[in-house]
């Protein structure tokens, strides 16, 4: 007995001490210089591998598939790295709820992805799920044309052909039609994500949206803005051969909870809910208003599922969670490795100098990159996304 109580105390000593390790650890998260240095080693690495991917430019005269598989390589370096804060710094979890039968063919073959956008970090989730499928190199998004002059995420995206539009159909029309049927012949299995709201979701635009609803009497929604359905039809129809399904996919975040990028890189756990719908290309009709009111239908649809997850707290049917692959973390380690040790090295010389103008100059620095930093998180954020949608014209001319 004596025996026994000894393990039980040793063993309930070590649980005190894992737990005070796990504290400080998630203490040591929240600490800015932590958020610096990923920041850091995101926008480095990013910039280098923007310019390898100019590098691949004359690539692309003699080999064009040659250049579009390097150029999806290099691009899962960058987009990778959001995968590995969500998935393994801050620990979120994600749960698939799909029908086992459709499971086989993702990551297979090439889709259309229907999400909803009502969250900071949907996209983020949207980029884990491919990587877990193994598409997050070859991902595409119609995207805003702003965007392709953002360093590091726009100019990766320019070299992985993804589709910017400006958000005028009488300007996009000629230049979305052509980013398609480039598309046709891609050498890699790839995801077309598509946000049909066009704007994230907030009270505002869901009411300007809904009093459009109801003038081209249409169904009102609770949950979504209404769809615009001029993109996803002329994306439906120019990729018709080349993508072989829909997948209707709907998020949700556990316990009512509100993720946010800040909270990502404080360590913060979420869980995330993905419903998918694998639906044929085929049954989506052809006839451009027809394709319009499937779309409409769609949105009923995920509403309605919405609307159960809110009572029930979970999606209904078979759950399912894809491995977590282990290639977003080592390729994450690689650059901290990379890039820390030169960096760390140069401070500490700086300060070894013992010259005051370079020491002020170096905190003045770091002072302002923390100012960008917050800058850059900030725009994540709800209240400071695109007042895209805003106005009920913007809403009717697209729908």
């Amino acid at each position: 007995m004596p025996s026994n109580a000894k393990k039980v105390a040793f063993a309930e000593a070590g649980e005190r001490s894992w737990c005070s390790t796990m504290e400080l650890f998630r203490l040591f998260k929240m600490q800015f210089i932590c958020h610096l240095f990923i920041c850091y080693v995101f926008l480095v690495s990013g910039l280098i591998v923007n310019f390898l991917q100019l590098c691949t430019l004359p690539l692309w005269a003699i080999n064009k598939q040659l250049a579009r598989k390097v150029n999806c390589r290099l691009a899962y370096c960058i987009s990778s790295q959001m995968v590995a804060l969500l998935e393994w710094w801050s620990g979120t979890e994600c749960t698939l709820y799909t029908d086992p039968e459709s499971y086989p063919f993702y990551g297979k073959e090439n889709a259309i992805v229907i999400l909803n956008h009502n969250f900071e970090i949907d996209f983020l989730c949207g980029w884990t799920f491919c990587e877990r499928f193994g598409v997050l190199g070859s991902s595409k998004v119609l995207a805003k044309k702003e965007l392709a002059f953002v360093p590091v995420i726009g100019w990766m995206w320019y070299f992985l052909e993804i589709v910017f539009c400006k958000r005028k159909w009488e300007e996009d029309q000629k230049t979305v039609v052509q980013s398609l049927q480039r598309l046709k012949d891609y050498p890699e299995n790839f995801w077309f994500l598509l946000y049909c709201e066009g704007t994230r979701f907030t009270q505002k635009k869901h009411k300007i949206s809904m009093e459009v609803a109801e003038k081209k009497g249409l169904p009102k929604l609770k949950y979504h803005l209404l769809p615009r359905t001029k993109g996803f039809c002329v994306t439906v129809q120019h990729l018709r051969g080349t993508v072989t399904a829909v997948y209707d996919s709907t998020l949700n975040f556990r316990n009512n909870q509100i993720p946010t990028l800040l909270g990502i890189l404080n360590g913060k756990k979420y869980h995330a809910d993905l419903y998918v719908r694998r639906l044929p290309l085929d049954s989506i009709p052809e006839n451009e208003a027809e394709c319009a009111m499937w779309l409409h239908k769609l949105y009923q649809e995920k509403d309605e599922l919405q609307e159960k997850y809110s009572l029930t707290g979970c999606f209904p049917g078979p759950t399912l969670t894809p491995p977590c692959r282990p290639w977003a973390l080592l390729n994450w380690l690689f650059w901290i490795l990379l890039l820390l040790f030169p960096l760390c090295l140069l401070l500490l010389r700086l300060f070894q100098s013992g010259s005051t103008f370079i020491i002020f100059t170096t905190v003045v620095l770091c002072f302002a990159a923390s100012l960008g930093v917050r800058w850059m998180i900030g725009q994540t954020e709800i209240n400071k996304g695109s007042s895209y949608g805003n106005k009920g014209g913007q809403l009717n001319n697209n729908a």
